[in-house]
């Protein structure tokens, strides 16, 4: 494995770390969607760096990388759309107080 390889896949996995301890630890509803997305971020590194190196010649792992940003980007203003109609409503993000989500 080269060195390039092992970086890219150390810093993957250090924000995927990063962001399963922020999902799981916060309250907050925007701190747990940044965890969230510091995993997809984590994941993204990765594929992007087994893409490079093992088939750069296949754009598949593109067109994958695209697909998950999308995802980001569409999980992030879901996301603000339920926290900012959650503020408006009780005046809180906390994940504690929502149990008047269920149902």
């Amino acid at each position: 494995m080269t060195p390039v390889l092992i970086v890219a896949l150390l810093t993957g996995a250090i924000l995927f770390g990063v962001g399963l301890y922020g999902a799981l630890s916060q309250t907050n509803l925007v701190m747990i969607m940044m965890g969230v997305e510091l995993i997809l971020a984590g994941a993204l590194v990765n594929l992007v760096a087994f893409w490079r190196f093992l088939h750069p010649e296949i754009y598949a792992g593109q067109m994958f990388v695209l697909v998950v940003m999308t995802v980001m980007a569409v999980e992030m203003a879901v996301g603000m759309g339920i926290a900012i109609a959650r503020f408006r409503a009780k005046g809180s993000v906390e994940m504690e107080e929502a149990g008047d989500l269920k149902g």
